[in-house]
């Protein structure tokens, strides 16, 4: 029939148990396992067939089984001692972190706008690590009681399902996403009625509904734009997460950006700080703008106010991988927009002209980095990537200096700790050790968790990993009609006793999943040693326009199926979260081969780390950080390479020297009983010194005390007396950039010389400028290591002011005393100096003596 409309009709809950449906419209359950318990102890065959969704599940369980758990005494003490905690943990008088650190800020709103939300797989609108972040951010957030909103999408088809055929070709399947059946209720604004909002797309308004998400304390506002008012196309707009053409792309992001902003302004939110995750939201800033404008500000002077208190993160280290969209597109969406910012179409494109050479665009990463305040990348080696990469933004400045910071993701510890480590940790840690684990001296307990204790705990997760792989295999070649024998192959798949090496994440080409397989003779006597057997695991997608990492996925299955590598190699289709809790909790050593320094910063391998998995890695991303050369293994070297062909196959060399003459020898090294304690070494060491550093908590405390508080302080300050010093600080930015080509620096010091420790240089400097004062400037000697051709500049000291010369220069001096010995390069050189600005090289202007 023709759907006109769908209802879920709910059987009538027993009073003693009725807030089970309050409990499953907070997310609050996908980290607590004792509360998703109360849902699959009802019926856990049912709980499997609804996908772990505990709204669709109470639509189907018999109300016979609810009548019956509430004589159940073990049920409804637990289910009594759930609730307890979720009503502690809800509680308004509840003491968090962010209300003791920051009681002053408590009613300061921080928007945080993502793409995707990973949250649990019962909601399917993320497609990987970005979503998977986001979804961990704000659930550390909410434990960390941060005044935090959410901004995305609900994908009513989210991202697709993974079907791989008997060839091995990928195909994507996309299925509905009910609402009657996911934890989503309509948002309502402060006058109680449904939020809809609109915006302006080529001839036509486009219609979202906002739908709220409540995770745990902070809610979470996704639009959809499959509602009424809308044609049908438009009403695909948001039907799902990357995809479509490019005219799809960019209203679905001025829908993200725009409409997103517009949606907090229904719902009467008024944020103080705002978070752009990644370039996809990145037009909410010129919405304010537009607001600011509206109010009779100008453009230049409603750009420092909203960026003033804005952080953008980005998480694409090569150029190609950010958006962009081209001069046409741009005119036919925004030729009436432009001009309620004041601007002409010429200064609309420059906000965000990027140009690599292959021709002028509008970049949606330049124009976040030229809206906001703060920028962050998500590693360190990231953040200097990406000070590279976005260095023409910043003429003149060194690319050690571009204002890139970086914070290094992290993982929520609560979502990726496995029942089996929570209860070890638990008995050796503390009971309260989730409230402590970005503290590293808790950690170093670990050493003391007895050996064999370890070991359990891990290969029941391994047996658990394998019962698993064992029945996704089965259903994934029933349906493509494998006979018995076939089928029977599966029930014993996989050995507990042999080494069990995963790999799982996007199947992008720089990410080289097909890299083991290099040599394939030398990875068939690894594998099929037959008193040190090895097997690898598998699993993860290919964005459905992405042909060359749909090969690599078809290369991969074609091998695992193949004689050499039958039972040796498995392929898991469709990844999601849930599987990726297997994975990351059930193999003995998690296996990344990026090309470096492509991998921004990568999250799975610190997942498999907190559950006692050492890493195999290339040194990029969070391993570069991470490694310490007894927690895990780095492949090849710490650097780069001109020929990608050599530097594949200088890696795959130094991987299967790795397999062969450390990893397995080690994995296999057992005492006489039957435990290999020099590998527990490595498992214990990847905890300890993984488990505190690369954790959420450590993350989302770094994001608060860097950027979100003092971008809260200087949006409140800049907003004053109608923002009377974005106001001063535009006017005197304009002035400084029309003085500056008149800017002269010259220095006098030593050129060329040996001193003795304790002995110092006197340098002096003059600057001449006719319309700018020595206040408008200052005045820096820096100085760093002379070790090769470049010198990055490691320390600057400002120079002091000492008088103005006769011929109308401004004298400035220091003395020079180095406090250790070493060679050194030094220089002289003059910026823009105002109090209000975010940094010192926030205008890109620099002058050298």
């Amino acid at each position: 029939m023709k759907v006109f409309g769908r209802i879920t009709v709910f059987p009538i809950m027993p009073s003693r148990i009725s807030r089970l449906y309050e409990l499953a419209y907070n997310l609050w359950w996908s980290w607590h396992p004792e509360a998703l318990a109360l849902y699959r102890n009802l019926d856990p065959d049912l709980w499997e067939e609804t996908e772990h969704n505990p709204v669709h599940f109470l639509s189907e369980v018999q109300p016979q089984r609810l009548e019956q758990v509430t004589n159940d005494i073990a049920y409804l003490e637990q289910y009594d001692g759930v609730l307890s905690d979720f009503d502690r943990y809800m509680h308004p008088s509840t003491e968090t972190w962010f209300s003791r650190t920051y009681p002053e800020l408590a009613n300061k709103t921080i928007a945080y706008f993502s793409a995707e939300f990973g949250l649990h797989d019962a909601l399917p609108i993320y497609s990987g690590g970005l979503g998977i972040l986001s979804g961990d951010h704000c659930k550390e957030a909410s434990d960390l009681g941060l005044p935090f909103v959410g901004v995305g999408f609900l994908y009513p088809q989210g991202y697709f399902r993974q079907s791989i055929t008997r060839e091995g070709v990928q195909e994507a399947f996309y299925d509905k996403l009910h609402f009657s059946e996911a934890a989503a209720t309509p948002a309502c604004g402060p006058d109680g009625n449904e939020v809809m909002i609109s915006v302006d797309l080529p001839g036509r308004s486009i219609h979202a509904k906002v739908w709220k998400l409540q995770v745990g304390r902070i809610p979470l506002y996704l639009m959809d734009t499959d509602v009424a008012p809308n044609a049908p196309n438009d009403r695909e707009l948001s039907a799902r997460l990357y995809g479509g053409d490019r005219d799809m792309r960019i209203s679905q992001e001025i829908v993200l950006g725009i409409g997103g902003v517009r949606a907090l302004r229904a719902l009467g939110i008024s944020p103080a700080a705002w978070h752009i995750n990644e370039g996809h939201a990145a037009f909410l800033n010129l919405e304010r703008c537009r607001e600011l404008v509206a109010s009779g500000l100008s453009f230049n002077e409603a750009r420092e106010a909203i960026a003033a208190n804005s952080l953008f993160t980005t998480h694409t280290p090569v150029p190609a991988g950010n958006d962009t969209f081209s001069y046409d597109l741009v005119d036919k969406y925004f030729s009436s927009y432009w001009g309620q910012l004041g601007l002409t179409r010429e200064q609309f494109m420059d906000v965000a002209l990027e140009d690599h050479g292959w021709g002028p665009s509008y970049g949606m990463t330049v124009l976040a980095l030229r809206l906001t305040g703060q920028h962050n990348g998500v590693s360190a080696l990231h953040g200097a990537v990406s000070r590279n990469m976005w260095q023409f933004l910043w003429p003149g400045v060194d690319a050690d200096e571009v204002p890139i910071d970086s914070i290094t993701n992290g993982v929520h510890t609560p979502t990726w700790i496995t029942p089996e480590m929570n209860t070890l940790f638990k008995r050796y840690l503390g009971e309260d050790w989730q409230d402590h684990v970005d503290e590293p001296d808790l950690w170093n307990a670990i050493i003391g968790i007895p050996d064999e204790d370890l070991w359990m705990a891990h290969m029941q997760r391994k047996k658990a990993l394998i019962s698993y792989t064992r029945r996704h295999l089965k259903r994934h070649h029933l349906r493509l009609g494998e006979g018995s024998v076939q089928i029977a192959e599966f029930e014993h798949m996989l050995s507990p006793d042999a080494l069990l090496i995963g790999f799982a994440r996007r199947f992008a080409t720089y990410k080289r999943a097909t890299l083991i397989f290099r040599d394939l003779d030398r990875l068939r006597r690894i594998l099929n040693n037959p008193e040190y057997p090895v097997q690898l695991i598998f699993a993860g997608k290919a964005h459905p326009a992405d042909g060359p990492g749909k090969a690599l996925i078809e290369q991969v299955y074609r091998f695992s199926r193949s004689d050499a590598f039958r039972g040796k190699v498995v392929f898991l289709e469709n990844y999601d979260i849930d599987m990726a809790r297997h994975l990351v909790s059930g193999t003995d050593l998690w296996l990344n081969t990026p090309i470096r320094p492509h991998e921004a910063s990568g999250t799975s391998g610190q997942k498999a780390a907190l559950n006692g998995q050492p890493n195999c890695s290339i040194l990029d991303g969070w391993w570069a950080e991470g490694y310490n050369g007894k927690n895990g293994w780095a492949i090849g070297e710490e650097r780069e390479y001109h020929d990608p062909n050599v530097q594949e196959e200088a890696d795959s060399l130094s991987l299967y020297a790795l397999l062969e003459q450390e990893i397995v020898p080690c994995y296999y090294d057992r005492e006489a009983d039957g435990i290999p304690h020099r590998w527990i070494a490595f498992m214990k060491e990847a905890i300890r010194s993984c488990a505190p550093a690369f954790n959420m908590r450590r993350m989302v405390k770094e994001y608060t005390r860097r950027f979100y508080v003092p971008e809260i302080q200087q949006g409140m300050k800049i907003a004053q007396d109608n923002y009377k010093e974005a106001r001063t600080l535009a006017a005197w930015k304009e002035k400084v950039k029309q003085a500056w080509p008149g800017v002269e620096l010259y220095a006098n010091g030593l050129r060329e010389g040996q001193l003795s420790l304790g002995q110092g240089v006197d340098v002096q400097a003059w600057v001449r400028s006719d319309k700018l004062s020595p206040e408008n400037l200052i005045v820096e000697l820096v100085y760093g290591e002379a070790s090769n051709e470049h010198v990055a500049v490691q320390y600057a000291l400002p120079m002091t002011y000492t008088k103005r010369e006769s011929d109308g220069s401004y004298l400035y001096e220091i003395h020079l005393q180095l406090p250790k010995s070493g060679s050194i390069a030094y220089g002289v050189r003059v910026l823009p100096n105002h109090p209000a600005l975010a940094g010192k090289h926030d205008m890109g202007l620099i002058r050298w003596g």
